[in-house]
């Protein structure tokens, strides 16, 4: 029979778990955000984080930190244990061997394949297992990985930046800069937490988007380090009109393209050369490379978590329409750019107040002179 635990103090031990799982928000991509914290006789003896894929888990830095005192101790750890051997071994194993009496986790992993073998574990070595303890802090530590888990997709974030009447750029399609600096601090953070940074070919074609973690406009004290992890470039173009000299192209990390077009077409080849990555898609309705097909291959076959789109206003209406997006990050900037300036989202077919396509607003803040957005779309069953 499990001990009973005192829930306000295993808030305060899972919360600063919590805290800790927070310092592998940008380095531990595609492995889930996870702190652990071990406590004996009311006193922290080990914590640690999960930092990097390929390295320690949270777990094993808390037991490696306690050493002896680990025997007997609670282990407080925002993710169950895992049970299986990949690049390191299985957590549930050193706990059950370092000699752990308790283990109070979040909640369960996602992964079906694995999902309660961690406990089941921990339990037959006789440790006391309880599971719930802060789930909605825990859950949003990895809003991705639970839905690449779950439904085999990345969540999807659209990250765009107006003026106050709803503008992204004049008329000849110029928009440096819309924000100030904090804002653009801010999506350079939304970039270095991103699996990939997805965009459409015409942005390369007229921004020539670089899609890149800037380390000096990130405004963060390890800065360096989060940003020699680039997250992955993709590129939707159908029709292979990305240029050859496409900045993109000669940064650090992948550009993978996607596209309505096979090895046979004439630039397929040259792209290749000049350090494109190429995957030919299926097409959908509208004669575009099918969205669902790309955000699937993302999840398996790139372990994508968490996609951010950063696009114009054709992309991004075609993908609300499409409903493969999840989360918006909006930057309104306290300016005006009148009515011939380019739009947020191109939503041909709206005629009705009743087609409109509404929001629900997450937050609200300042960001210097700007205001941050984030929202959500209402799903209509």
């Amino acid at each position: 029979m499990s001990a009973t635990i005192d829930p306000t103090t295993a808030e305060v031990w899972m919360s600063r778990a919590v805290r800790l799982a927070h310092r592998g928000w940008f380095t531990c991509d595609p492995n889930p955000r996870v702190g652990c914290v071990l406590v004996k006789d009311g006193v922290m003896v080990g914590e640690g984080f999960h930092a990097r894929a390929g390295e320690p888990h949270a777990e094993i830095h808390a037991l490696r930190a306690a050493g002896d005192a680990a025997r007997g101790a609670t282990a407080y750890v925002t993710l169950e244990p895992c049970s299986h051997t990949g690049r390191t071994g299985p957590c549930c194993q050193a706990l059950i061997d370092a000699g752990v009496a308790r283990v109070v986790a979040a909640m369960e992993d996602p992964n079906p394949q694995v999902s309660g073998r961690g406990f089941a574990r921990l339990r037959e070595a006789g440790i006391d297992v309880e599971v719930g303890c802060l789930e909605t802090a825990a859950r949003a530590l990895n809003p991705g990985f639970i839905r690449r888990m779950r439904d085999g997709l990345p969540q999807v974030t659209l990250k765009m930046a107006m003026s106050l009447d709803g503008r992204t750029a004049m008329a000849s399609g110029e928009s440096q800069w819309i924000t100030g600096s904090p804002a653009r601090r801010q999506v350079q953070r939304l970039r270095a937490a991103a699996s990939a940074v997805m965009t459409g070919v015409e942005s390369i074609i007229f921004d020539d988007s670089r899609l890149t973690v800037r380390a000096e406009q990130l405004g963060l004290e390890d800065a360096e380090t989060i940003a020699r992890r680039q997250p992955l470039r993709v590129v939707l173009d159908s029709h292979l009109r990305m240029p050859l000299a496409a900045a993109c192209l000669s940064e650090p990390g992948r550009t993978l393209v996607f596209t309505l077009q096979d090895e046979r077409a004439p630039r397929w080849q040259k792209l290749v050369e000049a350090g494109a990555e190429l995957v030919a898609m299926p097409a959908n309705q509208e004669g575009r490379v099918a969205f669902a097909a790309v955000l699937r291959y993302l999840a398996s076959r790139e372990a994508c978590n968490e996609v951010l789109v950063e696009t114009g206003a054709t992309l991004a209406g075609a993908l609300l329409e499409a409903g493969c997006i999840d989360r918006l990050e909006l930057f309104v900037a306290p300016t005006l750019l009148g009515g011939e300036a380019r739009p947020l989202f191109a939503l041909p077919g709206l005629e009705t107040m009743s087609q409109q396509r509404r929001l629900e607003i997450e937050d609200i803040r300042a960001l210097g002179e700007d205001w941050h957005i984030r929202a959500r779309p209402v799903r209509h069953e």
